[in-house]
């Protein structure tokens, strides 16, 4: 294996995660970039932002120390295997693309029956080869070096400001406290995101 992360803890982060697999992985290995060139949260104040929703991001989380409790973890919802760090303190910045080619000859077919398999569509020997091909993918991001899987650029989007905190407006539909920042105006009345959707149809 082609990774400085313990095996223990990759065993800790597929604990806290549910399950391993190649997109965990991946989200290991962008953690152990983000250790090495930046550090941890708790050494230096960080700043993730991930372009995906995959299982990744929770290793990002368990390995890094960014949470998005905290507001040091976000998300946009790109759908892209990107991943952007930055340390607060010395403006030091990177943005981690996947290489289209890091899961190997193996990955197109293991994208295939995996559409085949969260169908219900998968035969008994298709569902056997679809989890042995995801650990394959899974093995060929751990043997690979940091520089093959990962393409490191500046971060196309800007580190975002200090949260702040803001007053709770109580929403005049539902009658619940929502962040000023988050209610919308309509018709005269004050409206969270959940109500002011169901009277606006334009958006």
């Amino acid at each position: 294996m082609n990774c400085s992360i313990p095996e223990e803890t990759i065993e800790k982060v597929a604990a806290y995660h549910g399950h391993k697999c190649p997109g965990l992985a991946i989200g290991v290995r962008a953690s152990e970039l983000c250790l090495q060139k930046l550090g941890h949260n708790d050494q230096n104040a960080l700043v993730a932002i991930c372009e995906t929703d995959m299982c990744g991001v929770d290793a990002i989380s368990f390995l890094t120390g960014c949470t998005v409790g905290k507001g040091n973890l976000l998300f946009r919802d790109y759908g892209k295997m990107a991943f952007n760090f930055f340390k607060k303190e010395t403006g030091e910045c990177f943005r981690a693309v996947l290489n289209p080619d890091a899961y190997g000859r193996q990955g197109v077919e293991m994208v295939a029956l995996m559409k085949k398999f969260l169908a219900g569509e998968a035969n008994e020997d298709e569902t056997r080869l679809n989890f042995q091909l995801r650990k394959q993918v899974e093995d060929n991001i751990y043997n690979q070096s940091l520089d093959e899987l990962f393409k490191i650029e500046k971060p196309q989007i800007s580190l975002p400001r200090d949260a702040k905190v803001l007053q709770s407006i109580t929403c005049d539909e539902c009658g619940e406290s929502t962040m000023e920042s988050r209610i919308r105006l309509f018709d005269g009345r004050k409206l969270c995101i959940p109500c002011f959707n169901k009277v606006e149809q334009k958006i």
